[in-house]
Parts: C-alpha cells; structure tokens; sequence
C-alpha cells in the first residue's frame, strides 16, 4: 500500500500538480526534500537498473583493428622521420655529339671551320631517398638510385651529412646497401610483409622532387603483383600496391604500416598514372641486403631461356605463322621463345619452340611462375621441366646456373 502511494504521489508531482508543483520543487526546500525521500533513492535504483541492462561497449585493447586516434599519422612521422635520409648520387655521362648537326647552315655561319668542342663527358646528380636499418650507419635504398655513381653524398633530417659507400647492389631486385659512418644512427623498425593484406593503412616517407621528409599516406591496394604486371619484366619480385603518393625521389623510401613498421622498399610508379605506386616487400629486400652486406653482391638462379604466357589468341596467331614449322595444339602453358647459348637450357636440350607444360609435377599456366619456381630453387639446384616437343611429351632435369650479370 505505501508503495501505491508513493508512486501515485510521484505521478501527482509530474504529471497532476501542474505549475505550481513544478516551481515548489525547484526551489530550495523542494529540493531537500527530494533529497531525503525515498522517491530519489527509487529513481536512482530505478536508472542504475535500466544502465545495467543496456548492451555495453566492448574493449578492445590489443586488437589489430583497434580504432586509432586521427593524429597517428602524425606521430609515425615523428618517429620514424629522422631515419629516413636524402640521397645525392653523382654519376659521370657521356654526350654523344652529333657531326651533322655541326654541319646545318646556321652553325656554320656563326662558327665557320671552327667547330665549338663540347664536352664529351659531364657530372649528373640524381635524388633518391633511403633508411637507416642499423645504428652503426646501414642504408636500405633502390639500385637504381645509386647504379654508376662514384660519389654518394647521405643527408639525415638532423642537418648531418656524411660521405657514403656503397656495399652492394642487386638490379635484378632493385636492392641497394650504402654504409656511412656513424654511431648511434636513428633507425626503422621492420615489419613482417608477409602479414600486409590489401585495405591496410600505408604511409610514405621519402624525398620526391627534391623536397625533403615529405609523408604522403594511403592504403595497400593489392600485394603480389607481378614485375610483369608493372611494366619492369626484368625484376624478379612480387610487388606491394599502394596508393600512397610515390612520385621521384621517393624511390628507396620506407612503406610503413599504422604502427610505424617498414613493410616495403618504394621502387616505381606508372607512367601517367595516379595513385598508383609500387613497393618491395620488406622480407624480400632484406633477404637481399642480407646477400649485399656480406657478400657484395647477389647470386639469381638462372636456366637460359626467353619464355611466352600462351593463351588462346597467342596460341591461333602463332599458328597462323607460314614460317613455324609445328602447329601448337595447347592453348595455355609457357613457349620456349629462345635459348640463350651456353646456358644450362641449352646444355640439357630444351629447344626454342618447347612448351613448358609442368615443373616439379606443377602445372605451369604463365612465363612469371617460370621464374619465380626457378629463383626459389637457388643456384645449382636440379628442375625437373616437362615440356611438350612436336605433340610429344618429354621431361628434362635442368640445374640451374647463376644469372649473368648483363641479362
């Protein structure tokens, strides 16, 4: 019963006692009694017990999809910034001059005979970026930064500058190691690329176009893509697809994920195209910085031979060739286009026009699978290549060669 009461009191007072009971409980003495009465202690029962029952947000400290602060860009920046470094590569070019240019009316009225001697050779100066992977002054950067210079000049973010040497340098991976001197050297902290899925975040740190620091940001578009796929058939790596901004003088730069981790090397970007960059994977040039450091340089297996993807139209436009003296009766595999002399394809009889159709029992479906198949076995290691000759098939036991270093 004096529960009825009470809740029927606390109706009156909401809902019944109109303007007047409103204004006496909001002034002073309406409040103390509010204070002392059981209708507050019930109400606030009351809302503790519909709080209890509502669904509750869930933690999650230690996710890999934890939501992260707006700014941790900006604090990747801040930390990993000072290990990424400029580098000044100079290299000595030839000028070829051109004798008929010499001889156009307009030089010879102003020089008559006396032709102007121009300089056959001069100094060029090409801007790349790199990072620093060991405190003792170890450069991570792309061959192609520093391929032919005799002077490599290293700047870091501090104003520091120091003279550098390059250890090795691998063009087939685009991998390149310089040494400076120095202690205590700000470095990376590498990540595992082998992790990298495509939708994760993807920063950028490097120099493009000679502006120093810049950090661009983006996500993984893809991974895996082939050297074929981006126009540098002559690379043996699957590369990381970012739409970071990648522009030159970024080449050599770090691909960091959101922690600040570098899983990538960058390396190229299409021509004409816009968000579209491409990066080594971090395990990958590692393996080869591994080779460069100790080494100097890198050993790639290697079996002789110029290969096409067959597909049915390939394979019909081939067949239409008066000049081919056997009709393909496949239609996808890998043609033997040319076997280069002396190579371990041509010791063991693989013939240009040979379908490789299997390789170690596994199905080959493009050139690029060729080649990844055979960089995994490593130098001197033994192929079993089945290749389909004049209808027939027949197997071949290849071991592999070192790749020469002007292919």
């Amino acid at each position: 019963m004096v529960r009825i009461l009470r809740h029927t009191l606390l109706a009156m007072v909401l809902f019944g006692g109109g303007v007047a009971g409103g204004v006496w409980l909001s002034s002073r003495a309406g409040q103390e009694w509010l204070e002392q009465s059981p209708v507050s202690t019930w109400t606030q029962r009351a809302t503790e017990e519909v709080q209890s029952r509502l669904p509750q947000p869930e933690s999650r400290s230690g996710s890999a999809d934890v939501v992260r602060p707006s700014n941790f860009i900006a604090v990747v920046a801040e930390e990993v910034g000072p290990a990424v470094v400029r580098i000044d590569a100079t290299r000595t070019v030839s000028r070829v001059a051109n004798p008929e240019l010499f001889n156009q009316p307009l030089f010879r009225r102003f020089f008559g005979d006396q032709m102007p001697q121009l300089p056959q050779e001069f100094q060029r100066e090409g801007t790349g970026s790199g990072f620093i992977i060991d405190a003792s002054g170890l450069i991570l950067t792309n061959a192609h930064v520093v391929d032919g210079s005799e002077r490599v000049t290293v700047h870091l973010l501090d104003g520091r500058t120091f003279e550098g040497e390059v250890k090795g340098s691998d063009p087939v991976t685009d991998v390149a190691v310089i040494k400076i001197k120095g202690e205590d050297l700000p470095t990376v902290t590498l990540g595992d690329s082998d992790q990298v899925r495509p939708g994760d975040w993807a920063i950028a740190i490097g120099n493009p176009l000679g502006l120093d620091n810049t950090v661009t940001a983006g996500i993984i578009s893809a991974v895996g893509r082939s050297s074929g796929q981006i126009g540098a058939a002559n690379k043996r790596v699957a590369f990381l697809q970012t739409d970071a901004a990648i522009n030159p003088g970024n080449s050599g730069g770090p691909l960091l994920d959101a922690e600040g981790r570098v899983i990538g090397v960058n390396t190229a970007i299409f021509q004409r195209a816009q968000s579209v960059g491409f990066s080594i994977p971090i395990n990958r040039a590692m393996e080869i910085a591994e080779q460069l450091i100790h080494n100097g340089r890198v050993d790639h297996a290697f079996l002789g031979i110029r290969m096409i993807t067959l597909n049915p139209e390939i394979v019909e436009r081939l067949n239409r060739d008066p000049e081919r003296p056997t009709t393909l009766t496949v239609q996808e595999g890998v043609l033997i286009g040319q076997v280069i002399p002396g190579s371990p394809a041509e010791q063991i009889g693989l013939r240009e026009g040979d379908v490789i159709t299997q390789i170690n029992g596994q199905p080959i479906r493009d050139a690029e699978q060729v080649q990844q198949m055979v960089e995994a076995t490593g130098v001197g290691n033994a192929l079993n290549v089945q290749v389909l000759r004049d209808g027939q098939e027949q197997n071949f036991e290849v071991r592999t060669g070192v790749l020469p270093a002007d292919s």
